[in-house]
């Protein structure tokens, strides 16, 4: 079933500063398709969620449909800051919006489709800090983790840009270049040029479920230079495709029945091993999937034998990787 398009990461964020020109670049948002013909379309929808959950009408930022980019569409000044607070004179507040996907371009009605990204920005009362008061952390990444989602079995295409937009804009003095460390073969690659990186081709969560690799940025201003690592995480999504299968290729498990056995008494075993998916809870959810059915016509097989199913979560290392399945015993 074809569900469309998806983002890699459900939450983005980034800081807003009192005084920021219209029209500055805060951040990039990315989406993975579903199937080739795809085209994205990206849309800010509904109201800001404010302090205390009180919704106020967005004036202030505004996102390119067809490139994912969320810039602001009017200066925030301190009254607007006072708006968006709810007064008290804080120090920062966090406000919410949420993007929403699409295929096609956007029509308003839209808005309640379930493919959504939710983007929180701190809004800080004070104009943006000088760059060269800035770690190097603080001008390579945002504070949010580098973890990304991306479905098995789905065309390859763009998910994570490392430069940061609004750093890009605001720092144009300093030199800042990143390098993805990643071991031999892995399917991901980095542009140089746009800093973007992008999934090569289709992956499959029964060979691997998870990629460690590694972002490494470098700030140089004059003679100084400042490097700082943090861990760039892919975690692969599955998809219902491998069927179970049976260890040795044995189907079939004999029993032999003697008098005089007590009620309880196990007569065989067959284990059935599933690569594809992990134990769901709750516990029932996964036992609807499987069901052991004695077939017979005979009420006294029926009424006398029954089939009993655990199951656990284990672990397969095709390729030296762990990868989480499901062992079924019947």
């Amino acid at each position: 079933v074809a569900l469309g398009l998806y983002f890699p990461r459900k939450e983005y964020s980034e800081n807003v500063y009192i005084d920021e020109p219209a029209g500055t670049p805060l951040l990039r948002i990315h989406a993975l398709r579903d199937s080739r013909e795809e085209v994205a379309h990206f849309h800010l929808c509904h109201n800001l969620i404010g302090p205390r959950a009180r919704p106020q009408e967005n004036n202030w930022f505004q996102i390119r449909e067809e490139t994912g980019l969320l810039y602001l569409s009017k200066s925030l000044d301190r009254e607007d800051f006072n708006v968006l607070s709810v007064g008290n004179w804080v120090p920062l507040s966090k406000v919410m919006l949420y993007v929403f996907l699409s295929s096609h371009p956007f029509q308003e009605k839209e808005c309640d489709s379930a493919t959504r990204a939710t983007v929180l920005l701190s809004l800080i009362n004070a104009t943006a800090p000088a760059c060269s008061s800035l770690t190097a952390r603080q001008l390579c990444f945002t504070e949010m983790d580098l973890s990304f989602h991306i479905k098995e079995n789905k065309p390859p295409g763009t998910f994570h840009q490392l430069r940061l937009p609004s750093v890009h804009h605001l720092c144009q003095n300093l030199s800042i270049s990143y390098k993805l460390l990643a071991g031999e073969g892995v399917p991901f690659r980095y542009n140089e040029n746009t800093t973007s990186v992008r999934v090569t081709q289709r992956l499959d969560r029964e060979e691997r479920e998870r990629y460690e690799l590694i972002a490494k940025c470098t700030v140089r201003e004059g003679l100084r230079e400042m490097q700082v690592e943090v861990p760039f995480l892919v975690n692969v999504l599955d998809e219902d495709d491998s069927a179970p299968f049976l260890p040795n290729g044995t189907d079939t498990a004999d029993a032999v029945v003697e008098f005089n056995r007590k009620e309880g008494t196990v007569l065989s075993m067959l284990t059935v091993y599933d690569a594809d998916t992990t134990p769901i809870y709750p516990l029932e959810s996964s036992r609807k999937k499987y069901t052991g059915t004695i077939i017979t016509d005979d009420p006294w097989i029926s009424e006398t034998f029954r089939i009993e199913h655990i199951f656990d979560e284990i672990h397969f290392s095709p390729n030296g990787s762990q990868v989480r399945g499901t062992r079924h015993e019947y």
